[in-house]
């Protein structure tokens, strides 16, 4: 890597915070339904996300958005939402150490979903850290 990408630190703090959820989640879905479980996350994520909107004066007029992107931003938004009910449920009845590394097949998904739909380009190293996840994954998952 020739240089430090600016979009680097916000993948990393994704992915920190991301293991923080899996742990928190556990503890969190002790003993409550996993799906009130999520709907409490989801507010929590609103009044935070509005919270830091606020904060940096970044609201938007609605009106101002692409109707193409309220679209995508729906649909994405239902995909988080099925998401995360199957993650918390998962959380509540496995063990973090497996759910989570599962969880992460994600990124697969996403690769091979990018070079389908989005035209973006398969180089080697990506394939190759693709199959190393997928690898990982089932490692996890069957021994």
């Amino acid at each position: 890597m020739k240089y430090f990408p600016a979009w680097l630190p916000f993948a990393l703090g994704s992915a920190f915070f991301a293991s923080l959820t899996a742990i928190f989640g556990k503890f969190g879905v002790s003993g409550i339904n996993s799906n009130v479980a999520t709907l409490i996350r989801t507010v929590i994520i609103l009044v935070v996300t509005a919270g830091i909107i606020t904060m940096r004066s970044e609201w938007q007029k609605p009106d101002a958005i692409p109707l193409n992107s309220w679209w995508y931003l729906i649909w994405s938004g239902v995909a988080t939402g099925l998401s995360w009910l199957c993650y918390y449920r998962a959380l509540q009845i496995g063990p973090v150490t497996r759910v989570a590394p599962i969880d992460k097949l994600s990124v697969a998904f996403a690769i091979l979903l990018s070079v389908v739909f989005v035209g973006e380009k398969l180089s080697w190293p990506v394939a190759v850290g693709g199959a190393l996840i997928v690898s990982g994954s089932i490692v996890i998952a069957v021994f």
